[in-house]
């Protein structure tokens, strides 16, 4: 099978010829339709200081994708060759503390799809049945490609109530983008989202922001005096990785207000902890997806309007990878697709 490997320790992928899996006793065998490109795969593909900690080359990349059951391991049940299926990309052990409980996104031996091991940017993928999701046939492949990063979004929007809330997004990547979508879809009020991307902030428009800020031409501060807002914003979705949008949005909370954080921040990152604890705020961690009940919520927001197409803004044959990350790194994309397969089999 052709796949998208990691091969050097430089920047770069190489596209190689490598053996089409093997499943194990519990694992599922994946012909690839479809995979979408995620900031980590930029990181790998820049090779920047995250990447040469974490992969150890050569490894196959790429976590997110759609594609149909080709054969299943001898232990697997109620999955059939041709089902339509994505899945999640974080592996977890089954056994430690968390995992016993149910809480398997908790896990302390996760390892990533991709990143830990052997991924999806090709034309076959092998993963445990367990972490194979069956696909609604009736929602289109480009959305279920990017399930797993839905999932992030809605992961962290939903951790707390947004009905009737006035919520505060930093960051306008694809996943601040998408958690714009489900503030909406959810019933929020007023939903902010800030980045210093024009492109970017256009598509948080299209995805369902009711105001979209440039820090550098508005603070957030008079952000709220404009929308009258009288004691800051409800809930606060930290996107950006940027230590000082984080601080932005500490000092723009109401008192009580709650803070989810998915973006990944700098290690020196410094707030002031003193308006936490005065202001009687509440920080919460998240990672990935909670398995697998964001996965229901999603679909069944998909199900009942949420949309987010507009976000999905290229589409390229996998054999022009190269392009399609140059996009990507420009800043001037959404989501960006890779084709696996022909038209009829998608």
């Amino acid at each position: 099978m052709k796949a998208l490997f990691k091969s050097t320790a430089e920047p770069g992928l190489t596209l190689a010829e490598a053996p089409i899996p093997e499943p194990d006793v519990n694992d599922v065998l994946i012909k690839v339709i479809k995979t979408s490109i995620c900031g980590t795969d930029l990181h790998i593909y820049n090779w920047d200081p995250w990447a040469r900690r974490t992969i150890r080359p050569p490894m196959i990349i790429g976590h997110e994708f759609v594609g149909r059951v080709a054969t299943v391991g001898s232990n697997v049940k109620g999955f059939q060759p041709g089902a339509l299926v994505t899945g999640e990309g974080h592996l977890v052990c089954g056994h430690c503390r968390n995992c016993l409980a149910g809480r398997r996104h908790l896990c302390k031996e996760t390892r990533g799809v991709g990143v830990n091991r052997d991924g999806a940017f090709a034309e076959y993928l092998a993963i445990p049945a367990s972490n194979v999701w069956h696909a609604d046939p009736s929602i289109a492949t480009d959305i279920i490609s990017c399930f797993d990063p839905l999932g992030n979004a809605v992961h962290t929007a939903l951790t707390y109530d947004l009905l009737g809330e006035d919520v505060l997004i930093t960051g306008a990547g694809p996943i601040g983008c998408m958690a714009a979508a489900v503030a909406r879809h959810a019933g929020a009020r007023h939903i902010v989202v800030t980045d210093i991307n024009p492109y970017r902030l256009d598509l948080a428009r299209k995805l369902g922001a009711t105001e979209v800020v440039n820090p550098e031409e508005e603070s957030i501060a008079e952000t709220v005096r404009r929308l009258g807002m009288k004691e800051g914003f409800d809930v606060g979705l930290e996107m950006s990785g940027n230590s000082r949008a984080l601080n932005d949005m500490i000092g723009s909370m109401f008192h009580g207000g709650k803070i989810a954080l998915l973006g990944i921040l700098e290690s020196n990152t410094a707030i002031d902890w003193n308006k936490v604890i005065f202001n009687g705020l509440t920080l919460r961690g998240i990672y990935g997806r909670q398995m697998y009940e964001t996965w229901y919520k999603m679909t069944v927001m998909i199900q009942t309007g949420l949309d987010i197409s507009p976000l999905i803004t290229h589409h390229f044959h996998y054999t022009e990878f190269a392009q399609a990350f140059a996009l990507m790194r420009s800043g001037r994309s959404g989501k960006i697709i890779l084709d696996w397969a022909d038209d009829q089999e998608a």
